[in-house]
């Protein structure tokens, strides 16, 4: 009898052959530890380096071969994706059709035999809220698995809005003298918070206090006692996200260490974790630990072909550190100096800013020469274009646009501090006297610019670096080795 992998493996490659589908150098090895751990009822992390349009077909034909029940989680752009592409050629291959896209939790489907597929927050409310609506026996695969602290904070986060104001005032007619003082103090504080460019604030004491006099005012407000909750419970961070234009704001309450909180459900089941890049090494151990798993499991780290995905790099070693005065105009000057220097050829150009008057800046400055061949953050781009994006507009959209020829990177994606975020991660750290630099900031910077390569690796582009501190900071070794592979070019004479 032909073990899971061997019988997976053969069907793939004669199904890449008859199909003739883009042949990715590890579908077969990739479909091969899969079924692996799919046999072994073993929990692995696969960090692909490579699109879902490459190494979907790696996890799929393994699930619909495999004898029980499996429950896919992968979020509603991905879904969409396999429907169009992948899944009606293996429907067709293997004569299934064993496959349900659930989008509800309401339909019981514990006697299913097949593939389920589910969306983050069909699942996530499947387990917070105790439903018994999906298999829960079965082995679990989640892809696109690099958003999976983003999943679980956006789930657990508990938003004030002006909603929610509106209803304790039609609600509790007697208090609406506090409520309106309580709202109004919190918005003038909000509004008088310096501007920053993610127009969010980590809020203070003074603000916190006045939410919890309204929560003890009102305790018979199920939703208020759930803001009460989680103001008090130490693990939670409240801030604030506003928009100036509509002069609104609300509140938020999320969750900062999700370890606790993941843990009892990944160490009590089976599940594979798939995604580009998971963590900034093959080990896994800032991902593991981040989402609360303690046991041993399987890690692999796959590659691009070493000559296949070369990019070439070249480092500005000129232009001044990014916090001194200085910089914004010198950056500006040299952004088009490479755009004019022989390098519009390589078209598009993709110029990534995080800091939003320095975006701005440059775009005004390019724009007055090349028009409306300027983007701002857009996903239809034509290959005369230049795109100015910041760095999560382009880890977000990487796999919708096109793959650029020039990458231009102005500075080193470090977290801001002026992210809430950000800066209270960088507090609990402080508070249990580690390194926040480099327990948190490093590696989170290692990690995007190994992302930010996916699809550049694709083209064999270029990279232009701006940002000095890569050759003159201690760390900076470690970010050029997050690089590799690249070959280091001096193009401009």
């Amino acid at each position: 009898m032909k073990s899971l992998e061997a019988e997976v493996h053969t069907s793939l490659k004669e199904f890449l052959k008859q199909y003739r589908k883009p042949f990715w150098i590890h579908n077969l090895t990739m479909a091969r530890l899969v079924s692996y751990v799919l046999r072994l009822h073993r929990s692995a992390i696969i960090q692909t380096s490579s699109s879902i349009s490459y190494y979907g077909l790696s996890y799929l034909l393994p699930s619909l071969l495999f004898n029980k029940p499996i429950l896919l989680v992968a979020p509603l752009s991905t879904q969409h994706r396999l429907k169009r592409q992948a899944i009606p050629y293996l429907q067709q291959w293997l004569k299934q059709q064993n496959i349900i896209f659930n989008g509800t939790c309401k339909k019981e489907l514990n006697s299913f035999q097949g593939l389920l597929i589910v969306s983050p927050y069909i699942w996530l409310h499947n387990y917070f809220r105790k439903r018994k609506y999906l298999l829960t026996d079965a082995l679990t695969l989640v892809d696109k698995a690099d958003y999976l602290e983003q999943w679980a904070r956006d789930y657990l986060t508990v938003t004030i809005t002006p909603r929610n104001w509106e209803e304790l005032q039609d609600n509790y007619s007697y208090f609406n003298t506090l409520i309106y003082k309580v709202k109004s103090f919190l918005e003038y504080s909000i509004f008088n918070y310096p501007d920053n460019p993610y127009q969010q604030y980590l809020l203070s004491l003074e603000e916190k206090k006045s939410l919890r006099t309204l929560c003890k005012t009102i305790p018979q407000d199920n939703f208020l006692n759930l803001v009460e909750k989680k103001i008090l419970d130490n693990n939670y961070f409240l801030w604030a996200s506003v928009n100036r234009k509509s002069k609104t704001f609300l509140i938020h309450l999320s969750p900062l260490d999700l370890s606790s909180i993941l843990a009892p459900l990944f160490n009590s089941s089976t599940t594979i974790f798939i995604g580009k890049i998971l963590d900034h090494n093959k080990s896994a151990f800032t991902y593991k630990k981040n989402i609360g798993i303690k046991e041993k499991l399987l890690c692999l780290k796959l590659s691009q072909h070493r000559l296949d995905s070369m990019v070439d790099l070249h480092i500005y070693d000129r232009l001044p550190m990014p916090n001194t005065s200085i910089f914004q105009e010198t950056l500006t000057s040299y952004i088009r100096k490479i755009i004019y220097a022989g390098h519009y050829q390589l078209k598009p150009i993709f110029i990534l800013i995080d800091d939003i008057s320095l975006k701005k800046k440059v775009a005004i400055s390019l724009s007055s020469e090349l028009g409306s061949n300027i983007k701002i953050e857009k996903i239809k781009i034509q290959s005369n274009h230049i795109l100015i994006s910041n760095w999560k507009f382009w880890k977000n959209n990487q796999d919708k646009l096109p793959v650029p020829k020039l990458l231009i990177i102005s500075t080193l994606p470090f977290p801001s501090l002026e992210n809430p975020l950000v800066s209270s991660k960088v507090n609990y750290h402080k508070k249990r006297y580690k390194d926040w630099f480099y327990s948190y900031l490093l590696p989170t910077a290692l990690q995007e610019m190994q992302r930010s390569l996916i699809s550049l690796r694709e083209s064999q582009g270029t990279i232009t670096l701006l940002d000095n501190r890569i050759s003159y900071r201690s760390y900076g070794k470690r970010l050029l080795a997050a690089l590799k592979p690249y070959v280091k070019i001096s193009y401009m004479k």
